[in-house]
């Protein structure tokens, strides 16, 4: 907890694994203090470990429960100097399936993840982003925010609530000095995709790249994140994959819905096969 005064200071949601992870390297490397929130105590002390010593902070965080978020904002605000340069807004889950087979309980909870607590962590942060100059929430929408995904369609809905978040506050935020934005990704390749996929030898990453999707390496999120977080644009589509889909979302949606055929099968095979829901 070594926060330097006028260090500019970054809040990330999933900061265990993954995109979360790798933004939080690379912010830490430009000098930034980072501020790691997620419900795996285990991963967050991993992720602290990659960064140089004194450049971040632990915070056991559910962002389901906003009693949780009053606290441990509090606790980020006590370290920075009631500081957040940006506030990247990231955690989510991705379980899949025809939405008549899923359950209640797994709609409910992607829904108070990928959104009510996308939501709350706005709210929970706002004090300290309008307290801070030239400050951003930075939102992890994605590339199925661009267009509805078959066998996807609840994390396809709340990435596309969370895009209108961005877009709203885009507006909404500017009178108070912040900016919104959003990263749209593609297929990232992180544990999830890593895994062979139940009754088959392939790996997810390997059956979406016989079907002809781009899988790009983890290490493309951190600069995205950075453009977005200090360029001009609401939203980042993050990797070929994700520029492509929102070129056909607008100009060639017969075709896309035409291609969207062919991934959904890859798609169910590799979420069937998941012990754990890909993070967004």
């Amino acid at each position: 907890m070594a926060h330097q005064s006028g260090q500019k200071s970054i809040f990330i949601t999933g900061g265990a694994s993954g995109l979360g992870r790798e933004v939080a390297r690379y912010f830490a490397e430009r000098g930034w203090f980072v501020g790691l929130a997620d419900i795996n105590d285990d991963g967050l002390a991993e992720t602290a470990a990659m960064l140089p010593e004194g450049a971040s902070s632990i915070h056991h965080l559910d962002v389901t429960d906003r009693k949780q978020w009053t606290s441990v904002v509090e606790e980020f605000g006590a370290i920075t100097g009631e500081q957040m340069t940006v506030l990247f807004n990231n955690a989510g889950i991705g379980t899949g399936g025809p939405i008549q087979e899923m359950t209640d309980e797994d709609i409910d909870l992607m829904i108070a993840i990928n959104f009510t607590g996308v939501i709350s962590g706005t709210r929970a942060c706002f004090d300290l982003l309008k307290a801070t100059p030239d400050s951003c929430v930075l939102y992890t929408a994605s590339a199925a925010g661009i267009y509805g995904v078959a066998d996807l369609s609840i994390y396809s809905a709340t990435k596309f609530a969370v895009r209108g978040l961005a877009e709203s506050h885009d507006i909404e935020f500017r009178k108070y000095g912040i900016k919104s934005r959003s990263l749209m990704p593609g297929f990232i390749d992180t544990n999830i995709i890593s895994e062979v996929a139940e009754g088959s030898n392939m790996s997810g990453k390997e059956m979406l790249e016989s079907s002809g999707v781009l899988v790009s390496p983890i290490s493309i999120i951190g600069p995205e994140a950075w453009k977005a977080v200090h360029g001009d644009k609401v939203h980042t589509p993050v990797n070929k994959m994700a520029k492509q889909l929102a070129f056909a979302a607008r100009w060639m949606p017969g075709q896309l819905r035409k291609q969207s055929v062919a991934l959904t099968s890859s798609l169910g095979e590799i979420l069937a096969g998941a012990d754990q829901p890909p993070k967004s």
